[in-house]
């Protein structure tokens, strides 16, 4: 069974499709969307850091130095480590 597609929109950007299997910051790259800053892909940098104005997804491990549980609470996340389990609405900082 295949993952369900989501639509991702970056207020004031690009939108493309992510599965809920897929990262959101590698289905940018895979459509050759741009908005999202690319650092080292596994959580440890902070550069892909965005916030989650709608919808609802799920996270893998974050460096707990570039987001918070503070940060996590106002919908701040790594887009390298996002999934999304709705459509999503994020801003880049």
């Amino acid at each position: 069974m295949e993952a369900e597609a989501h639509e991702i929109r970056i207020v004031g950007g690009a939108k493309f499709a992510c599965s809920e299997e897929e990262r959101v910051l590698l289905a940018m790259e895979r459509c050759a969307a741009d908005g999202i800053g690319v650092g080292c892909r596994s959580g440890g940098c902070g550069f892909c850091r965005v916030r989650v104005i709608e919808g609802k997804y799920r996270t893998g491990k974050m460096s707990a130095a570039k987001v918070s549980l503070a940060d996590q609470a106002k919908g701040y996340v790594l887009a390298c480590r996002l999934y999304p389990m709705t459509d999503l609405l994020i801003e880049v900082e």
